[in-house]
This record gives structure tokens, sequence and C-alpha cells, in this order.
């Protein structure tokens, strides 16, 4: 296992968790909940430990590989240009094919891979400025 600066990592999840947070709650949290057909009662009655728990451990899992593949040597600025490239290449393209098999609307895949992107870059510029 190559080297892992696991506070970078930690922060990168922990910055990643709250940048959805606002990403799907003040910014664009009653134009996804109409895209996906949540309602406020159905959020309201989901396992919210679950839900926010898991979400962390997955942006900790994601934000863990991410450094692994980054490697101990990458810059603030490489870190952010290869988090932009994964998020807007890989991840976003990858919920725009499924988008497109599942018919869902544009607004849904700019939403969804908007914050990845961003989640990415977010993630690349820490654990490069911080190794």
């Amino acid at each position: 296992m190559p080297q892992v600066n696991w506070l970078a990592v930690l922060a990168a999840a922990l910055v990643s968790f709250l940048l959805g947070g606002l990403w799907y709650s003040a910014l664009f949290a009653k134009a996804w909940q109409g895209l996906v057909g949540m309602t406020d009662e159905r959020m309201k009655s989901g396992n919210k430990a679950l839900t926010f728990g898991g979400a962390f451990v997955l942006s900790l899992i994601a934000s863990a590989v991410f450094a692994m593949f980054l490697g101990p040597k990458v810059s603030l600025g490489f870190g952010a240009a290869a988090g932009f490239g994964a998020g807007l290449c890989w991840v976003a393209t990858s919920f725009g094919i499924n988008d497109l098999f599942e018919q869902r609307p544009l607004q849904l895949t700019l939403i969804n891979g908007g914050y990845h992107t961003l989640q990415f870059t977010v993630m690349g510029a820490i654990l490069g400025a911080w190794h």
C-alpha cells in the first residue's frame, strides 16, 4: 500500500461530506428532490444514522483510494486537476450514462455530476496540499 497521509484523507472526506450537505440542501435541495421524486416526508422518515454515517464512510473510502491513486508526491495543483478530471470525466460521465438509459433529466445529471466533480477537485486539492 502506498504511503498515505491518513489525516489528509480524513480531512478530505470530512470536507467532501460537508460539501455534499451544502450541495444537496442549501444549493440544490428542491431541484434535486423534484427530479428524483423525493418528498420532505420521505426524507424525514429515513434512517439518518445509516444515511449520514454511510455517506461519510463512502466519502472516507473514496478519499483513501484517491490518495493512493495520487501517490505521496502530489502537489495541490496536480491534486486539484486530477480530482477535477476524475470527478468530471469518470464519475459525472458514469452518472450521465446511467441517466441516459434511465431517461432521467439532464438537470439531475448536472446536479449529481457537478457535486462529484467539485467533491473530487476539493479532495485532490486537500490531499495534494497536505502530503
